[in-house]
């Protein structure tokens, strides 16, 4: 070993300990200020609104009362096991019972938004029209392909986005460029998911995979008479797609998976790790950190919530003023169309909490025999480049596509026409295969 190369090595020890020293105090001054904003709006709350809003950060009595009402297990354990040394030391022992109407979305039981959420009519429109049904977009086919079935499109695609994103993620994007075949004969529904963009977003709702398939069935599936389709997700979406795609494994021709966070379910701590994989507490790099501050920190991000989401009109102004643009881009307008409990909850429940059920759907959809296709960028800092490596292990037949210097929004941003291409070979491939089985069956 070189001299360069023992002082290299004698230097990196220490400095690994000083950052994790760092990250270490920096993390315990959040888990303060986390359960001093858990007091703070605990007051608040009921001043503003006259009861407070019940957190996930109260003691482990809730959190057992919780899990015996949810008896498929949708609730996420990361909801009541992230650590917090001052929670462990009992600073919030406050005793909050929840009630039956705060903990499961059912029909008729739909509320406002809180006080720190946005109440702008954009924001509130499914309120004032009495819509309790999900947004979404739908790009019609121009000609009716079946005389049997006039002026039904021989196709259904059903898009769903990420999180903190809307159905403009893939309009805006992919759905312009596929060809005057695609647009004449297949109907395209891009969705807003429970929750986020246009689509309502209840407080008295877990936000769990089961509500969001649940409100899926109800506003597209079946208005839509959808007796066949193709899925195609994009990340928290992929989760979704899958839960979907198990129930309707007899309806769904493929899916298509872009940088889904799949983790094998692994024991009862799959949750947890689903967490520590894509929210690690890490001080760099900035995406790192602020996924781990949102993720941790209920109150702490219900407060970035309140200054950025609840204002998000002003923010929208100011931008517009410095950038002299008319028009913002549809990520800075997604961004902030969510509630923190909106947010939050879809965080907990279906990117951590999901991957309890991903082994079984998985499983479900490859015995279908429904075709899965992955694709993700190598350069993706948000989910890990294992995750599409252990979904392949999971489901041998899947076909997976690695993009280079492709990261996780740009493994479709500024790569639209290729992404419309790809997906127009898979549905393609598998009009061919159902064409060969037909004339298979007939021999």
């Amino acid at each position: 070993m070189s001299l360069a190369d023992f002082s290299a090595k004698w230097l990196t020890k220490p400095a690994e300990k000083l950052v994790s020293v760092i990250t270490s105090i920096v993390f315990l001054f959040l888990d303060f200020l986390d359960t001093l904003f858990c007091l703070i709006y605990k007051y608040l709350d009921e001043y503003i609104e006259g009861e407070a809003f019940t957190s996930c950060c109260g003691n482990r009595g809730r959190r057992e009362e919780n899990t015996k009402d949810d008896q498929d297990g949708e609730l996420s354990d990361t909801l009541y096991r992230r650590q917090n040394l001052f929670r462990e030391m009992g600073f919030l022992r406050i005793e909050r019972k929840l009630k039956d109407s705060e903990t499961k979305c059912s029909e008729g039981r739909w509320s406002m938004n809180r006080w720190s959420d946005c109440g702008c009519e954009s924001c509130l429109s499914w309120v004032s029209d009495g819509d309790h049904k999900l947004h979404f977009v739908v790009n019609e086919s121009s000609v009716a392909t079946d005389e049997n079935c006039k002026g039904m499109p021989s196709e259904n695609v059903v898009f769903l986005h990420g999180f903190l994103s809307s159905s403009s993620f893939w309009t805006q994007t992919v759905v312009p460029y596929f060809s005057e075949q695609v647009k004449q004969n297949y109907r395209l529904v891009a969705v807003d998911l429970l929750g986020f963009g246009r689509s309502p977003k209840p407080r008295n709702c877990s936000y769990t995979l089961k509500d969001h398939v649940g409100m899926i069935e109800k506003s597209v599936v079946q208005p839509l008479n959808l007796s066949s389709f193709h899925l195609v997700a994009h990340s928290m979406g992929c989760l979704i797609a899958l839960a979907l795609a198990a129930k309707y494994s007899k309806c769904v021709k493929s899916i298509t998976l872009v940088a889904p966070p799949y983790f094998p379910s692994g024991g009862n701590d799959a949750s947890l790790k689903a967490l520590t994989k894509l929210a690690g507490k890490k001080l760099w790099p900035p995406l790192a950190f602020g996924s781990a501050f949102m993720s941790w920190y209920e109150h702490l991000g219900r407060f970035v919530c309140l200054m950025f989401c609840r204002n998000h009109r002003i923010w929208e102004k100011i931008i517009k003023f410095f950038t002299f643009q008319r028009d913002l881009h549809f990520l800075a307008i997604d961004l902030t169309r969510h509630t923190h409990h909106s947010a939050w909850s879809s965080m907990h429940n279906v990117i951590c909490g999901g991957a309890k059920f991903m082994d079984r759907y998985l499983e479900d959809l490859s015995k279908a025999g429904v075709r899965i296709n992955v694709i993700q960028g190598d350069k993706d800092a948000v989910v890990p480049l294992e995750c599409c490596y252990n979904l392949k292990l999971k489901a041998p037949k899947a076909e997976v596509s690695i993009i280079r210097n492709a990261d996780h929004g740009n493994v479709i941003l500024g790569r639209e026409k290729e992404c419309a291409h790809y997906l127009e070979d898979v549905w393609a491939a598998c009009k061919w295969s159902n064409v060969q089985e037909k004339d298979a069956a007939k021999i």
